[in-house]
């Protein structure tokens, strides 16, 4: 794949579990919007990702979106995502929240998480899907508990003996 455009879920948890750089090994182009750098830049951000974000990587494209029309319902982040997504014409969209990621696949887009992007990286055989939920488990991340259980047998089944 491509470009992926990020919300700021997606990358706060990869950061904080140690996997941020699963990104440029996945993607040609990684890019966010201004505004997810702001919420990724917020005091209430945990330290680390905070850190992450005042010294971006060379490989992190950041956009001004405010010029792109906002999505009714959604907050700054996830609406100005999904407006850089559209006008870049992303190949994916990393977004957590519910609300975000219906109205971006209702917008045509192509839409994964954080849970997906592990999912995909472990089948590439880029990062161990059962060590990294364990380091999710220990952050804020909330998902569908009934996902997380068909992904880890999944994991489970095609583990190497």
């Amino acid at each position: 794949m491509r470009l992926v455009i990020a919300d700021t879920g997606p990358i706060n948890y990869l950061i904080q579990i140690g996997h941020i750089e699963l990104l440029p090994r996945m993607f040609e182009r990684v890019a966010l919007p201004s505004a997810v750098q702001a919420e990724l830049s917020n005091s209430l951000a945990p330290l680390p990702v905070r850190r992450w974000i005042t010294a971006p990587p060379a490989w992190l494209e950041i956009h001004d979106a405010s010029v792109l029309p906002q999505v009714p319902g959604l907050d700054g982040g996830e609406s100005a995502a999904i407006a850089l997504a559209e006008s870049l014409h992303a190949d994916l969209l990393l977004i957590d929240e519910r609300d975000g990621s219906r109205v971006a696949r209702e917008k045509g887009l192509r839409v994964t998480g954080t849970l997906g992007l592990l999912d995909l990286a472990a089948e590439r055989d880029l990062v161990d899907f059962a060590e990294a939920i364990g380091k999710l488990e220990l952050t804020s991340f909330r998902r569908p508990e009934a996902v997380l259980k068909t992904l880890l047998a999944k994991h489970k089944r095609s583990e190497k003996p």
